[in-house]
């Protein structure tokens, strides 16, 4: 009964983790987008930069006279650890032989490690899936366009950026793999017409509606760390399988395929989007002096029907065991109680989910405090306290879930599965400076405090993203009176440690956890680091 809930456990731990791109939302938010603003830790809500003021605050559009064209560049590097450790008293089962994780390499060292590790980058790509990108440093673009009609009050732009990305890929023999081996999550706006307004001297907004494409897609190697598990691989050596004998047969029969708790079980694939995913943003700015503005601006929720495929891909030897348990008068009246896995060498079909993208709000101030300083200062909220739990839908009945409705009544049916996540929702802190050196040049530093969004008990190695701070540098230059360029250099750490049995979507290693635990019993450090240049080139035309 718990080898099927194993699969359950291994679908739901795998779109919910990977989907906790809510989680990494906190962290992805907001890094794809312009130079100025990352220089400025994105405090910028009353200081919007060029054409991505459709993003940070549309009423800043008013700002910008004429015909104007930005093309933005991002050079993105990450680099993603994660160390599994067993200290000096791991044991996990308690089972001769089978005490120790082969993942955690020499168990008596006392305090062994192994560790993941990877710096490349994935992206979506729309009917496609996930396009792993060669090792190294990968490119963001963002675009668009602004006309303000001479003398006119109205100032009418639309933009093509990503307001969220994260993706990433692993060698297929990383210790990481389990979680996952490739992932990508994607938000794209392609259609952002917005327009501002200046009400007087004092004070402008602006409104716009956004069309976006949103993508996911994992892949991802399994296994089932369980003690349930483990007796079976002890049972099959009490069998002798290995000599091709069944002393039971035909009342029970183990020994169709070799399983175990540190053997694969298979592959799965994941894909899944949402083509037209709509939003609407407001903006307001005040500017009663010279030396002092306001900026405030919400982004709408949407709400999303995520529609794609999966297919997992078993090994033989799971299949084998399964189908040689079913074989067996005892295991074949246990599977028919107990709808136990029959031993399909593939399963797949279509899955869909309804998910909420959060809605989201800013208020800041820009303040010259002298002629050649300016201080920003920003605050930020992003309603992930929506993720409560994610339910996914099957377009058909499925032998994994009629097994672990019989463990989680509450949380499965025969088509479909419900995860608890418990996210939060937080209130974020930006700050920026900005020296003006002289009439062409600007000096720029900011940085931002980024809370976590995932709670203690479901962190994991698929969303390093804990609290972290984004540390910036740039500068601005005007190239001539129709032309602007800016640049930044942004570094963003988050390092976190998952004590061992302490998160159920990671390393829990009781019998009757419904969450997958790949690495079970052992303590995770992860440590995620994100470096950042950019350029933008915005000019008249």
């Amino acid at each position: 009964m718990g080898q099927p809930s194993q699969k359950r456990r291994i679908l739901g731990a795998l779109i919910a983790a990977s989907l906790s791109g809510g989680a990494q939302a906190q962290l992805t938010q907001n890094l794809t987008l312009h130079p100025k603003a990352l220089a400025l830790g994105n405090a910028v809500t009353a200081d919007p930069p060029g054409l991505m003021a459709i993003h940070y605050n549309p009423a800043g559009l008013t700002k910008l006279d004429g015909r104007q064209l930005e093309v933005n560049v991002l050079s993105i590097y990450l680099d993603i650890d994660a160390d599994f450790i067993a200290d000096e008293d791991y044991e996990i089962f308690g089972i001769k032989g089978l005490e120790t994780d082969p993942l955690t390499g020499k168990q008596r060292d006392p305090v062994a490690n192994t560790r993941s590790h990877t710096n490349n980058v994935a992206l979506y790509v729309p009917g496609y899936g996930i396009l792993r990108l060669p090792p190294g440093p990968a490119v963001a673009p963002s675009a668009g366009i602004s006309i303000k009609p001479p003398g006119s009050k109205l100032t009418f732009a639309n933009a093509f950026y990503m307001p969220m990305a994260a993706g990433f890929y692993r060698e297929k023999d990383d210790p990481g793999r389990y979680q996952p081996q490739a992932a990508t999550l994607q938000r794209t706006t392609y259609l952002s017409p917005t327009v501002g307004y200046e009400i007087n001297d004092e004070w402008s907004v602006g409104a716009g509606i956004q069309l976006s494409h949103f993508g996911f897609a994992a892949d991802q190697y399994m296994r089932a760390p369980n003690m349930l598990i483990g007796v079976a691989e002890v049972l099959q050596d009490a069998f002798n399988c290995e000599s091709g004998g069944e002393p039971l047969q035909p009342w029970l029969a183990l020994c169709g395929g070799n399983v175990g708790p540190w053997d694969d079980i298979g592959a799965m694939n994941l894909n899944l989007q949402e083509t037209i995913s709509p939003t609407y943003a407001l903006g307001v700015m005040w500017e009663p002096t010279d030396w002092f503005s306001w900026g405030a601006s919400y982004t709408s929720e949407a709400d999303m029907n995520l529609k794609g495929q999966f297919e997992i891909q078993y090994t033989d030897d799971w299949s084998g065991f399964w189908q040689s348990v079913n074989g067996s008068v005892l295991g074949a009246i246990t599977s028919a109680i107990l709808s136990l896995p029959s031993g399909a060498p593939r399963e797949a079909g279509n899955v869909s989910m309804d998910l909420v993208y959060p809605q989201h709000f800013q208020t800041g101030i820009s303040v010259d405090v002298h002629p050649l300083l300016t201080l920003n200062a920003d605050i930020g909220w992003t309603d992930f306290a929506q993720w409560d739990a994610f339910e996914f839908k099957f377009d058909r009945k499925l032998e994994f879930l009629n097994a672990a409705r019989i463990l989680s009544p509450d949380n499965a049916t025969p088509d479909s599965l419900r995860l608890p996540l418990g996210y939060k929702s937080q209130w974020n802190w930006a700050f920026g400076a900005e020296l003006h050196v002289s009439s062409r040049l600007d000096l720029r530093a900011g940085v931002e405090i980024r809370d976590s969004v995932i709670p203690d008990d479901q962190r994991s190695i698929m969303a390093p993203f804990g609290g972290a701070n984004l540390y910036s540098v740039g500068l601005g230059y005007r190239w001539d009176k129709d032309t602007e360029i800016d640049l930044n250099l942004s570094y963003l750490q988050s390092i976190e440690t998952i004590p061992a049995d302490s998160s159920c979507n990671v390393n829990c290693d009781n019998i009757t956890n419904i969450i997958y635990n790949p690495y079970a019993d052992l303590e995770i450090k992860t440590s995620l680091r994100v470096v950042m240049a950019g350029l933008s080139f915005r000019t008249k035309f």
